[in-house]
This record gives structure tokens, sequence and C-alpha cells, in this order.
């Protein structure tokens, strides 16, 4: 009993407190920074087909939100992971 109580009262986290999100980082190239608080990202991925087992690039647009879009230029290289939906597009965030 004792035990549970020191853990739960530490918040649960080996590191005294602190969140850290388990969601992966991805990373990709800024492609329109014209809305105020959302940058389009652009990454690249290389895939393989199921059949022919050939590779292939494909490239995804992802929505992530950013406090000031105007720090970041256009072809920035950019990192940024899943949280919750802010809107219905945008559910990633810029990594700090």
């Amino acid at each position: 009993m004792k035990t549970t109580a020191t853990i739960s009262a530490q918040g649960g986290s080996a590191t005294g407190g602190e969140k850290t999100s388990k969601a992966p980082t991805m990373k990709g190239v800024v492609v329109s920074n014209k809305m105020q608080k959302t940058l389009v990202v652009s990454v690249n991925t290389l895939k393989t087909h199921p059949k022919y087992l050939k590779q292939y690039r494909s490239s995804k647009k992802y929505k992530v939100h950013v406090e000031d879009s105007a720090a970041y230029a256009i072809g920035t290289t950019v990192e940024f992971q899943e949280c919750r939906p802010m809107s219905r597009d945008k559910r990633h965030m810029i990594v700090a």
C-alpha cells in the first residue's frame, strides 16, 4: 500500500513527474507558412510495393501547430510529433 502511494505522488513517472510523449517524431520540409499558427509540412517516405517489391517514393502533407508560423521559412526542415486533435486537420505539433 505504501509503495503505490509514493508512486502516485510522483506522478507515476521515473523522472519525477515530468510528462514525456511516446509519440514518434517525423521530419519534413515546410511547404506553406501562410496560416497564423499552422505550418504545412511535407514528409517523403520510401515504400515498397506489396506484390512487385519495387521501392517508390511517396509524400504526405501534414498540418502542424506552431505558435508563430512566420519564424519558419518555406524549405526549412522541422521535426514534429502527433498530439491531441486541435482542429479537423491539425493533429501534430513542433518538437521544441
